[in-house]
């Protein structure tokens, strides 16, 4: 985990990445921006998931219950998850995979936030492993994508999700 811009050895996070031969790096709550030098050696290979639906409610602070916040003080009627590659910018990399979800008239922060979350442990597992294996890359999103998740948003039920973004998958 890089939380320092060196290890506790004193190793600098691109020599660990070296070392241990890193190919593909997913991030999760990570609240930094990654070195010039990381992003350069790792192009389209850094991923991260972010509690909304991209530009929106992102940028430098919005993070966990602030995202949620905004969200609702917005009056926005959708909200959702989205995977994106890492650059320079916080939240701005190039959008893989958004997944709506309904902000509904009795949402709190909490609610909402549980139910992104929901979201956001079904769909960033399978980004991630299709990313990696190679099988998906940018140009390659899959083209159901925006129909499965309209359609799961209309009919909100978690086992109906699962399915939704597994079969827009292939999975």
């Amino acid at each position: 985990m890089l939380r320092s811009s060196r290890s506790p050895d004193g190793c600098e996070p691109l020599d660990v990445f070296r070392k241990h031969r890193v190919d593909f790096v997913a991030l999760a709550g990570f609240l930094r921006l990654l070195p010039e030098e990381i992003l350069s050696e790792y192009p389209s290979r850094v991923l991260n998931i972010h509690p909304a639906l991209l530009p929106s409610f992102g940028g430098p602070g919005m993070y966990g219950e602030r995202v949620h916040r905004a969200v609702l003080q917005s009056g926005a009627m959708v909200s959702g998850a989205t995977v994106h590659y890492v650059d320079a910018e916080y939240d701005h990399g190039d959008i893989l995979a958004q997944w709506p979800v309904p902000v509904l008239a009795d949402d709190s922060v909490q609610t909402l936030a549980a139910r992104v979350l929901k979201v956001e442990h079904v769909l960033y597992p399978r980004v991630v492993e299709a990313v990696a294996s190679g099988r998906w890359r940018f140009d390659s999103r899959p083209s159901a994508v925006p129909d499965a998740a309209a359609n799961a948003l209309m009919h909100w039920d978690e086992r109906r999700l699962i399915e939704e973004i597994e079969n827009a998958f292939n999975l």
